[in-house]
């Protein structure tokens, strides 16, 4: 049994090591291990502890819920469970989250999963994914699912599209921006996911990461039945996360460019 263990370890860190683009001594170095043990345990000659698995991990950068394949391909159980958010023990992650979306109004802020799931949204996210329609309608039409999606929105011809006035602009980076998330996450049902929102979007040239823009940020401008609106996000990840749920959670807080589209979300929040 630890023979096959063994193979299919050594199989799984060689993956993951030139899945991340590292030689053995950089990943030894990383790891604070030395080369030769890399090797080692890559030919099978020595066998991993549950502490070196989880070392060589964190050094790779592999997220917790590939963590435990690596663990179990090694002979060991699962360390990193996976809550739902309305789970007792999930109570301080909901509560945090709760708080930031709700000290974010008036603008819009969304909690997501690894696919772009929304999990939970504040009032001002609520206008701002439904001011070009309602949502129950774009998931009917887009066949996403049963969940919201805010990359599907983004990219679908039927979704946000036709209202991103720079769309030459924001279409390439954020096609940059699935793949390299899906590429971090090694998920093949992610990548698949977004391979699939990303031919949706037609021909996209995202080879060249240069603007002309000098902005810091990278606006997302919308104009809806002359509506015009100027926004950039900001992402944001849980510290240290010890749950796969936790870990996949991410907050994207919207902000305004101008102050006219500043001046809309405070004014439509004094008219509630």
């Amino acid at each position: 049994m630890a023979h096959i263990a063994a193979q299919n370890f050594m199989h799984i860190c060689r993956h993951w090591r030139a899945y991340r683009k590292f030689s053995q001594l950089d990943l030894a170095l990383e790891a604070n291990v030395s080369q030769r043990h890399v090797s080692w345990l890559e030919t099978g000659r020595s066998l991993p502890s549950r502490e070196m698995v989880i070392r060589l991990s964190e050094a790779l950068d592999i997220p917790l819920r590939e963590r435990n394949s690596v663990l179990q391909s090694a002979g060991f159980s699962a360390a990193y469970s996976e809550k739902e958010l309305d789970e007792p023990s999930m109570a301080p992650v909901l509560d945090a989250l709760n708080h930031v979306l709700q000290h974010h109004n008036p603008l819009p802020a969304v909690v997501i999963d690894r696919f772009w799931n929304v999990k939970k949204k504040n009032k001002a996210a609520d206008l701002l994914l439904g001011i070009a329609g309602d949502p129950e309608i774009f998931l009917q039409a887009s066949g996403g699912g049963s969940e919201f999606n805010l990359a599907l929105l983004t990219l679908h011809p039927q979704g946000l599209r036709p209202f991103i006035v720079n769309w030459d602009q924001v279409a390439p980076a954020f096609v940059r921006r699935l793949k390299s998330e899906s590429l971090a996450l090694g998920d093949p049902a992610v990548q698949q996911t977004f391979s699939e929102y990303i031919e949706l979007a037609g021909p996209v040239n995202d080879s060249d990461p240069h603007f002309e823009s000098l902005l810091p940020v990278l606006p997302l401008e919308l104009n809806i039945d002359g509506l015009e609106l100027s926004l950039f996000s900001v992402m944001s990840t849980f510290g240290t996360p010890q749950d796969i749920t936790t870990d996949e959670l991410r907050i994207e807080a919207f902000y305004p460019t101008d102050e006219k589209t500043a001046r809309f979300f405070r004014e439509v929040d004094r008219a509630k």
